[in-house]
């Protein structure tokens, strides 16, 4: 993917971009640990289908850099949502569909529930994905903490000398378990580890699970819109939403769980056989979803739910 460059008032985002500028436009949104590479089918599948599509790397990603030294390296919720309406700016973007899994799956819903005249739509992976701090110190399943290990590792410091000496292991580590069935060669993995090499990744991601567990303040720039999503806000644009039934560590669900999150026309899918890195796995499911989130309108569909067939060879 070429990469090209805009600046926001806080970051020097790289991004790729494919499709007629002119076409609606929708922000691919990477997760952790892994890259924009996750998008490397869907974006010239959406493209093909006359999108503008633009995938940036995350702040402490790949090329994407703080342009001042004194920039809290944050990596809390809000801050990643402002990330998207900042990108948007830049790029005189007014409204856009906003689609992403695990970190960009929260920016977009982080965008969609503060700055709804903004988002033209989402899809999320997981579903409603801002974070309920208040209950930091609730404990899930064990078999479910088991997958989120490197939530605690990353509270210590022997968490930071191991992400800083071995960012690539650790990814490795996770995305066995959180895509149990996708089979990925150590070319693919390398590739994505390369955003790993961000001189601010480490303190990024440190923040990121430091400040969700209740072990880190917020920035102070985020402080009101961290206020705002304390009360679980709802999203009231066009959404789709959907749960491999191969994720290793978010069971599927038929979208009910998180259904009172949602206030505007929303549609869940199951995608078969895929796991956490759902974009990559099943690249026509993905692109199907945004092709749909554009179809909604306010009547009807809010409760309409249907699983995806077992994805093609090529992901479709």
């Amino acid at each position: 993917m070429a990469v090209r460059h805009v600046q926001t008032d806080v970051l020097d985002v790289a991004y790729h971009e494919d499709g007629p500028v002119d076409g609606p436009p929708v922000l691919l949104l990477h997760g952790f640990p892994y890259d924009i590479h996750s998008y490397v089918d869907v974006a010239p599948a959406l493209a093909a289908s006359g999108h503008r599509v633009i995938v940036p790397y995350l702040r402490g990603h790949g090329p994407t850099r703080f342009r001042a030294r004194d920039t809290p390296r944050s990596g809390q919720q809000a801050a990643l949502g402002a990330d998207a309406v900042a990108l948007m700016d830049a790029l005189g973007v007014d409204r856009a569909v906003l689609a992403g899994y695990d970190w960009g799956g929260r920016a977009a819903c982080v965008a969609a529930a503060l700055h709804p005249e903004r988002v033209s739509g989402i899809v999320s992976v997981n579903s409603y994905l801002i974070q309920d701090l208040s209950s930091a110190d609730h404990p899930l399943r064990p078999d479910l903490e088991a997958g989120f290990w490197y939530f605690f590792y990353f509270l210590t410091e022997r968490g930071r000398a191991g992400l800083t000496a071995d960012a690539r292991g650790i990814a490795e580590v996770i995305w066995r378990r959180n895509s149990p069935k996708w089979t990925f060669g150590p070319g693919e993995l390398d590739r994505a580890a390369e955003a790993f090499a961000n001189p601010d990744y480490v303190d990024v991601v440190l923040h990121s699970y430091r400040h969700r567990l209740g072990h880190a303040p917020g920035a102070p720039a985020y402080a009101r819109a961290e206020a705002a999503l304390a009360g679980r806000p709802a999203i009231t644009v066009p959404a789709v939403t959907l749960d491999g039934t191969a994720d290793g560590n978010f069971p599927p669900t038929d979208g009910g769980p998180s259904a009172a999150h949602f206030t505007g026309p929303r549609v869940h899918h199951r995608v078969a056989d895929a796991g956490h890195n759902l974009p990559r796995e099943a690249p026509g499911a993905f692109a199907d979803a945004v092709r749909e989130v554009g179809s909604l309108n306010v009547t009807g569909l809010s409760s309409f739910r249907r699983d995806f067939a077992k994805p093609s060879p090529d992901g479709g």
